[in-house]
């Protein structure tokens, strides 16, 4: 039995979540085109008849502008400590930029095998361009493999399975098989709607609005399951409702798709906004998003 863990690391909308995703069959990370979308670091876990892979979907490493994205980096670098593998994940349809250098820099300084995917290949056109980059690639880093793949479309899934089984060890399974992931549902069902938000508000919203499940009460033939987003402006507020409550309505509406999918239940989902202003400082507000260091 081969069994470990796997870090998934890269800037921000490169596909690290897609992947997870992806490799699962299931939606456990949210996506979407807002940087900082993933802000908690989520364990993924695969099971097949001969192994178990624990993959740990990181924050997007980035310049950090404010103290939200130096805790996200510290997040993500924290978990390339104690990993079997490191996956650097590269959109390779935008190239290979800076960010990706300053990520790779950290990653060298760690004795870990590294694996370099270059995601959204079904994007590139120019495939003989793209086997030039993968020799330019090479001389950056001694990478244990540099895999060309899709997350969105499952390009080389498999391929990237099967190599990830050669780096690990002959051990027994760490979790249980039916396990799915190191965090709750409720985690989950609160992350459906963020995602709604983020993925209706662009960027009028920021990535600080938060959400949590105040109640979750199973019954024979439905869920009930009320969730409450957190801003802390009033004018936050006041987009995510939408005019005469549309957009809140519409929030609600695709969440519960993805709740029902998740679950495969059907679930009355109520939505409510709260402004949460005068915080006494800022710790207390990271705090609440539960991005506070632990002591």
């Amino acid at each position: 039995m081969k069994c470990g863990f796997v870090s998934i690391v890269g800037r921000p909308n490169v596909g690290k979540s897609t992947l997870l995703n992806s490799i699962l069959g299931l939606k456990l990370a949210i996506t979407s085109d807002v940087s900082g979308t993933t802000r908690n670091v989520i364990e993924g876990i695969y099971n097949d008849d001969d192994s178990q892979i624990i993959f740990v979907d990181t924050p997007g490493i980035h310049k950090p502008n404010n103290k939200l994205g130096s805790l996200m980096n510290k997040k993500a670098y924290n978990h390339l400590e104690g990993v079997d593998l490191i996956l650097f994940m590269v959109d390779i349809s935008k190239g290979f930029g800076k960010g990706d250098k300053f990520i790779l820099n950290r990653i060298k300084e760690k004795n870990i095998p590294v694996f370099l995917l270059l995601n959204k290949i079904d994007l590139v056109k120019n495939k003989e361009k793209l086997l030039e980059d993968i020799n330019i690639l090479k001389e950056y880093h001694d990478f244990k493999e540099i895999i060309p793949i899709s997350s969105l479309k499952k390009d080389n899934i498999e391929l990237l399975i099967e190599c990830i089984k050669k780096e690990l060890k002959d051990m027994d399974r760490i979790y249980e098989e039916e396990e799915l992931t190191n965090v709750t549902t409720r985690f989950i069902m609160a992350e459906f709607v963020r995602e709604k938000i983020l993925e209706l508000t662009h960027d009028e919203i920021p990535h600080t609005v938060t959400c949590y499940v105040e109640k979750f009460e199973e019954e024979k033939n439905i869920i009930n399951i009320h969730v409450l987003i957190v801003v802390d402006r009033d004018n936050l507020k006041k987009i995510i409702i939408g005019k005469n409550g549309s957009l809140l309505k519409e929030i609600g509406k695709r969440a519960r798709i993805d709740m029902e999918n998740f679950l495969g239940k059907k679930v009355y989902l109520e939505t409510y906004v709260k402004s949460i202003k005068n915080w006494r400082d800022e710790e207390k507000y990271f705090l609440e998003l539960g991005l506070k260091e632990e002591e």
